[in-house]
């Protein structure tokens, strides 16, 4: 008797065990059939406002005949937002009449209320997307919603609010440096400085200050700025850079001095030589090459002969080479006194060179 109750109950829960397998699998494969129909519609749809976005760039919307199949499905949400996706885009590859129509197509749909409903939302990449959207489209008056983004917890957001303030405001838009404190990527770095095209004359105790901010991306950000605009007056402040606690800060400095070279840079760069580490006086050494400044002839045979990293030698090496120096170089390595690691450096170098 208490054999065959446990046969059943075995078997019972063999049954129950089956049809949750079963169910499992029905459930997945509806969601796969649910997934395949959207992706397919999804499809279609993008065609749709492809062909929608080619012929209104090309001919405009006033002599295009209605189109059917987009006006039917314009007005559903998942459709409407697909087509603001595709316009976000589009924007980025047309300028001048071109982008206006994609500008105009957005108004005449009403997609800007679209776009500012996902600002309201709880899921970081959809005010993301939103951001970028009203920013595409340049939805000026979204501007004081976009900025309270600035301190935004997800990076995903703070970015692209950062990156719209500098879009639509330029230099003015780039205030959140003051008191931002997370990590300005190399990326974001990037689109910040194609947005400023100019920066005002009475801009320059701003930029003195974020070049002594805390932030240490903060401040080598704003030393690309110097580069891209050619700000020498500031010269003395980023040679003060020399002595940041960043080695990263100090080769973005050294680079910027060479953007702003004057008759004393070199010997500025072979004041503060001795006090760097091993990466910025390598930094030094690549700046030299770049300049070609025969003043520092002198100092490169030394760090040569006599500075005991390999690396340093390598450069200094391409350095004397770019300033022509092919012959002192071979002399050096034809001594019967010269290490073999130093005439295997002077070769490479010459060889480099296509001497």
């Amino acid at each position: 008797m208490f054999l065959t109750t446990s046969v059943h109950f075995l078997f019972l829960v063999f049954l129950g065990m089956l049809s949750l397998v079963l169910l499992l699998i029905i459930v997945v494969l509806i969601y796969s059939f649910y997934q395949y129909r959207e992706s397919i519609r999804t499809f279609r749809w993008s065609e749709v406002i492809n062909k929608k976005i080619s012929e209104v760039i090309v001919y405009g919307e006033e002599e295009l005949a209605a189109d059917t199949n987009f006006l039917t499905a314009s007005g559903t949400p998942s459709f409407r937002n697909l087509f603001l996706q595709k316009l976000a885009e589009s924007e980025k590859k047309f300028s001048g009449a071109a982008q206006n129509k994609l500008k105009d197509l957005f108004h005449e749909y009403g997609l800007q209320e679209e776009a500012l409903k996902k600002l309201n939302q709880k899921k970081e990449h959809i005010i993301a997307g939103g951001i970028q959207e009203l920013t595409a489209m340049h939805v000026q008056e979204a501007l004081p919603k976009i900025s309270t983004f600035l301190t935004h917890p997800s990076a995903q957001v703070y970015q692209e609010a950062q990156y719209a303030m500098v879009n639509f405001k330029g230099f003015e838009g780039l205030h959140f440096l003051n008191s931002i404190s997370s990590k300005i990527s190399e990326w974001q770095q990037l689109r910040l400085l194609i947005s400023v095209t100019h920066i005002p004359e009475n801009s320059r105790d701003s930029i003195k200050s974020w070049m002594e901010n805390s932030n240490e991306s903060v401040v080598i950000f704003t030393l690309k700025l110097l580069r891209k605009f050619q700000i020498l007056s500031l010269y003395p402040t980023v040679t003060d850079l020399l002595n940041h606690p960043s080695a990263d800060v100090r080769i973005q400095a050294v680079q910027t001095l060479l953007s702003l070279e004057n008759s004393s840079t070199i010997a500025d760069l072979m004041e503060i030589y001795p006090h760097q580490p091993a990466e910025v006086q390598k930094e030094i050494l690549k700046v030299m090459k770049k300049s070609k400044d025969q003043y520092s002839t002198d100092f490169l045979k030394d760090q040569l002969l006599e500075n005991p990293d390999s690396g340093i030698k390598v450069y200094a090496a391409e350095a004397l080479c770019a300033l022509e120096k092919q012959e002192l170089l071979k002399e050096i390595s034809q001594k019967e006194t010269s290490p073999e690691e130093l005439i295997q450096i002077i070769k490479y170098a010459l060889q480099e060179k296509a001497c």
